[in-house]
């Protein structure tokens, strides 16, 4: 079938789902790949008068016919669809299910993922769609939780919210200087390829015209990329000025921090100190209990409450006789209580409670005795006493005391 706008339009309207249909048009669309810009503009021109389910099928065709040109490197359909791929991807995805936008949105992922178009190419097609996102719901996400090729909607943050329209842009500038300046480059290199015998010349003076006119058209889209990019530079610069201030001013209160820092933590190394000093004064150690001083600071040596005995309860039984006030023993009488080992029972140490007035004349003799000596002159402390049983005899002579007589008599005779 010759190549004319009819057999073009009925091959799509022939187009079915089918992988087989698809291939099928795809080869003959490739035959004749030198009316390529032709056959893009009827395709886009069926896309917008299609319904939904049938844009599905011409975006898969077109899809096929990228992806072969890409692989056997033959760009003419490349450059053919690449001013219009975002146009047409938007009227396909727009107004469609929830199902189709899925696929349509699987299509775009596999050119990003095999590099189909060019990177502005692309991001053109991936900003209408995201566009075509926020605007059609609020609040409302998409199945297979959102686009798969951009961030979610009101993800950005308000700094970069300025750069966004400028980036869109650019995007959309660069997309249409691309296609025009390679379009451009094209028919300069046909007009001066030195293979190519030259044409009469009112047809060659037709060309130039033509060529000037897509050298011209191909200036003023990339003029456009350019204002767009500048724009976007400054957009930049402004964002870098702004975060250079912050950093600065960050930077300042940063260096603030690290010095209060370093004064608190002296102060805290202070206080600590003077703790442990207070705490060595107040607690010394007991080796050291005895020093006169604690770095310069007298020891306070802690004040110990006087032990004061429990009182002692009285052993006297109730109703004993009450002692009376005993006699007076001199002192010559208690030195002479230890003389010849023995104690002497009734002196310093008495036995028995005697009455003052009571008359005991052993005891009478034997005080005389100790209080003038010895006849012989020689101290009664030092004398020894012989205890006979005459001594014995001659104590228990008066009228002594049965009990105090009885204990003379088992000191003598044991």
């Amino acid at each position: 079938m010759a190549y004319t706008d009819d057999a073009v339009k009925a091959k799509l309207s022939a187009l079915n789902e089918t992988q087989e249909g698809i291939v099928t048009v795809a080869q003959w669309v490739m035959f004749h790949r030198r009316h390529a810009e032709r056959t893009a503009q009827l395709w886009l021109q069926k896309l917008r008068d299609s319904p939904a389910p049938k844009r599905l099928n011409l975006i898969y065709l077109a899809n096929e016919v990228a992806q072969q040109s890409k692989a056997r490197r033959k760009d003419d359909f490349l450059i053919a669809f690449s001013p219009i791929i975002a146009e047409a991807m938007a009227t396909a995805y727009k107004g469609a299910s929830n199902d189709i936008q899925q696929k349509l949105r699987r299509v775009v992922e596999v050119w990003r993922q095999r590099s189909i178009f060019e990177i502005p190419i692309q991001e053109a097609v991936e900003a209408r769609v995201d566009e075509i996102d926020k605007s059609r719901s609020t609040g409302k996400k998409p199945l297979l939780g959102g686009s798969l090729f951009s961030s979610p909607a009101g993800s950005v943050p308000s700094e970069l919210q300025p750069l966004v329209p400028l980036q869109t842009a650019l995007s959309k500038a660069t997309m249409a200087s691309g296609a025009s300046a390679t379009a451009a480059n094209g028919e300069y290199d046909k007009m001066h390829d030195p293979t190519v015998p030259l044409p009469t010349p009112p047809v060659h003076a037709a060309r130039l015209s033509q060529l000037l006119k897509a050298l011209a058209n191909a200036e003023s889209s990339v003029s456009e990329v350019i204002k767009s990019r500048l724009a976007l530079i400054d957009g930049l610069e402004k964002l870098l000025e702004t975060n250079r201030a912050a950093l600065s001013k960050e930077q300042s209160v940063l260096s603030q921090l690290s010095e209060r820092k370093a004064e608190t933590e002296a102060k805290k190394r202070d206080v600590e100190d003077s703790i442990m000093r207070g705490l060595s004064v107040e607690n010394p150690p007991a080796a050291h209990a005895s020093d006169a001083s604690v770095e310069g600071q007298a020891v306070v040596r802690p004040e110990v409450e006087a032990l004061t005995p429990p009182p002692v309860e009285a052993i006297t039984p109730v109703g004993s006789p009450k002692q009376g006030p005993q006699e007076e023993i001199p002192e010559s009488v208690e030195e002479a209580q230890i003389d010849g080992g023995f104690t002497l029972p009734g002196i310093g140490q008495p036995t028995n409670i005697v009455p003052p007035d009571a008359d005991l004349p052993g005891l009478s003799n034997l005080s005389s005795l100790l209080q003038h000596g010895s006849p012989n002159g020689v101290n009664s402390k030092k004398r020894k006493v012989a205890h006979g049983e005459e001594d014995y005899a001659q104590f228990a002579s008066g009228d002594l005391d049965a009990d105090v007589a009885e204990l003379l008599n088992q000191e003598g005779h044991p």
